[in-house]
């Protein structure tokens, strides 16, 4: 995987403004805050960020993937106010379960999801090398 940062652009934080990169593509479908069994362990925003997170993973994990493939997420977010007070703790939630910031990243506020308690949704896509 290749950042794509143009030199006279100032470096994103969190994020990076492009990606190239070549091999067996993954695509994760958005995963939100509940658990296995279908069932939301909090209504806190930073607990769903890591249940969605955690979910990410094991769908990646069953790919044979990990954090380090990631190329591109979207985040979906009810309340662009509470994420942005939240940003360092979400942030390192990120770091502890996927441990980079090398995806080119789109987050989005939403009037709603489709799951009423959930209060983030997060899709990727990740490239694993030939």
């Amino acid at each position: 995987m290749t950042v794509l940062q143009p030199p006279a652009w100032p470096r994103p934080k969190g994020y990076a403004n492009g990606v190239a990169a070549r091999g067996r593509m993954i695509f994760v479908a958005g995963m939100i805050g509940w658990d296995a069994e279908g069932r939301f362990p909090s209504d806190d925003l930073a607990d769903q960020v890591r249940q969605a997170l955690s979910n990410v993973m094991e769908v990646l994990e069953e790919g044979g993937a990990s954090g380090e493939h990631i190329v591109r997420m979207t985040w979906y977010l009810t309340d662009k106010r509470e994420y942005l007070a939240r940003q360092k703790e979400i942030g390192r939630i990120f770091r502890d379960l996927v441990g980079s910031y090398n995806a080119a990243m789109t987050a989005v506020e939403v009037s709603a999801l489709i799951e009423d308690r959930a209060k983030v949704e997060i899709e990727v896509t990740a490239v694993v090398p030939d």
